[in-house]
């Protein structure tokens, strides 16, 4: 199974129990987790650090040790959230991290499946007839843009 793969395989299995669950948070123990996958728990760490950031929206709690488990706290993403993303921006966003806000925004439901597929678009390198540098300042201005006009219309 490929390294990408199984991250999406195992961040889908988190979401989808913080779904079930129906509560803004979870708590897993990483070697059961790892079990489940039949995977190092160096694997569930990876996942935890890469797709369950304050980026996107969670927060992060652990405990180590024989009875340690890992909480998940899914935040409500707000106008001070967005207020950040913004501020990180900058003069440039490559694509990649532009669809990793995308998909943080989506997974908050602070936009529709639509809004993102939009989004994605408009972010899209192909569609920007430019150099990459250029690209990505053009990028910068139009998803802050974006941005700016979501938090006012929250």
């Amino acid at each position: 199974m490929a390294m990408a793969r199984l991250s999406d395989l195992i961040e889908n299995f988190i979401k989808d129990l913080m779904e079930e669950a129906g509560k803004h948070y979870i708590e897993i123990q990483r070697n059961e987790l790892a079990n489940v996958f039949n995977c190092a728990p160096s694997q569930i760490n990876y996942v935890l650090e890469t797709r369950f950031t304050i980026d996107r929206g969670y927060i992060i709690e652990s405990k180590r040790g024989g009875g340690g488990y890992i909480k998940i706290y899914k935040t409500s993403i707000s106008n001070n959230w967005i207020d950040k993303i913004i501020e990180n921006i900058g003069d440039s966003l490559s694509e990649s991290k532009a669809r990793y806000y995308i998909d943080a925004l989506l997974d908050h439901n602070m936009i529709t499946r639509r809004e993102a597929a939009l989004m994605k678009a408009i972010v899209n390198d192909k569609v920007i007839p430019l150099p990459q540098e250029e690209k990505n300042t053009l990028r910068a201005v139009l998803f802050k843009a974006m941005l700016i006009e979501l938090a006012r219309n929250k």
